[in-house]
């Protein structure tokens, strides 16, 4: 099952890989070559079509629990200053996304939207400190009596050129369903209230969708 997101990139890689195979056919009489090239555009595209998975995952629904809004892995757990919607001391819990990992979005919490804004910026590295304020990013926050507010920011890396984002201002959203996508590699930084339970480690592997990451 591949995302939405993905299905205009896979067409597009299938013509050419159709028109790769034509040609090195064609034009390509040493055997090991033409082996050797329908090979390497194969590999690429089985490259984007694994980028592009949407695996179906099983949330159990708690409205205690916070889970991973993405898969990769933990790479800040600490208390700093969010400037842009709390302006106060949050809990940063960050995920980095290698290109190999789904790079689907899903809400870390069910809820309402009440606040979903988009800001341009540069492609540093997804996981340079200021990728966080200064990349390509988009800023959510989720809100339900239980948690309280919730706030994740999708971050292109330096590979990524585009954020997919789903939120609206005012909508009703399940915990664990699509919440959108970034193409290439990322990052997802989540915000949390300080007195908030982290159930997970630096450099843990996680799991979106499904997996616990912190529980108020």
């Amino acid at each position: 099952m591949f995302h939405k997101e993905g299905y205009k990139i896979i067409l597009i890689a299938s013509i050419i890989l159709l028109i790769a195979v034509i040609t090195i056919d064609k034009f390509i009489e040493i055997e090991w070559i033409r082996l050797s090239t329908s090979t390497i555009f194969l590999i690429l595209f089985v490259l984007v079509l694994q980028f592009f998975r949407n695996p179906k995952r099983n949330t159990s629904l708690n409205e205690h629990h916070i889970i991973a809004p993405v898969d990769g892995k933990v790479v800040v757990i600490e208390e700093v200053f969010e400037p842009e919607f709390f302006k106060d001391k949050r809990l940063q819990l960050s995920i980095f996304m290698s290109p190999l990992n789904v790079h689907v979005t899903r809400y870390p919490i069910s809820g309402n939207i009440i606040f979903s804004k988009y800001h341009p910026g540069k492609y540093l590295v997804a996981w340079h400190p200021k990728s966080s304020t200064e990349n390509e990013r988009t800023t959510v926050v989720v809100e339900n009596k239980t948690v309280g507010k919730i706030l994740y920011r999708q971050i292109a890396g330096a590979a990524a050129r585009r954020i997919v984002n789903y939120a609206k201002k005012g909508g009703v959203v399940e915990q664990g369903s699509d919440a959108g996508f970034i193409k290439f590699g990322s990052r997802v930084d989540v915000f949390l209230p300080l007195n908030t339970k982290i159930d997970v480690v630096l450099n843990q592997k996680v799991r979106g969708g499904e997996q616990i990451i912190a529980n108020i």
